[in-house]
């Protein structure tokens, strides 16, 4: 029992560094960058309320754990902005390689029958395969829209983001998941790209 609970409270600790994480993208207000952990919160809340876009099928309580544990490789790697111009790029083969190492090494902090779950969930978030991945991911580029779109374009103007851009970086993702959000978030976010 003691070594089960000093590797729970491990990675539970590991995990709390996530909160000194700051991504691109600020809050709602624009008084600050969000960090990673407020972030992962948000889109779990995210997934509550928007279950009812998910397709057919689609478990919202896997959803959620997937959401939960997605970010938590930033503790390691750091945000990868998906607009950024400069250093490594999202989705580059070295940012892909050091968040895999980053799940291993932190879901490594485990007991076996919960290291193995949480990763492969992990791993299924990233691929974006399933109908339960797809969803989480296209609420994982909606929530940064939506924060864009409230604080007057937000990160779009610092990254001088432009429309095809933002179609072909998020757009798509959020299409496969969320089709019918990504017509509605789409419209809102056409003013900040005439």
């Amino acid at each position: 029992m003691t070594a089960r609970l000093d590797q729970q409270f491990a990675f539970l600790n590991e995990a709390d560094r996530l909160k000194s994480v700051l991504r691109a993208t600020t809050l709602c207000d624009a008084s600050r960058r969000e960090n990673s952990g407020e972030h992962s919160w948000h889109l779990a809340l995210y997934a509550l309320v928007l279950a009812d876009q998910a397709e057919p099928g689609v478990d919202i309580n896997r959803v959620l754990r997937m959401l939960i544990l997605h970010d938590l490789v930033e503790i390691d790697v750091g945000d990868v902005p998906i607009h950024s111009q400069n250093g490594a790029a999202h989705g580059a083969p070295e940012v892909l390689e050091a968040e895999a190492r980053a799940a291993e090494r932190i879901f490594g902090l485990l007991p076996a029958d919960l290291r193995a779950p949480f990763l492969a969930l992990w791993q299924e978030f990233e691929a974006a395969e399933t109908p339960d991945a797809r969803f989480a991911k296209s609420l994982d580029r909606v929530q940064p829209l939506m924060q864009n779109i409230a604080c007057g374009g937000g990160t779009w103007t610092e990254y001088n983001v432009t429309l095809p851009q933002l179609e072909a970086r998020v757009g798509t993702k959020v299409a496969k998941g969320a089709p019918r959000l990504w017509d509605w978030i789409r419209a809102k976010a056409l003013p900040f790209f005439s």
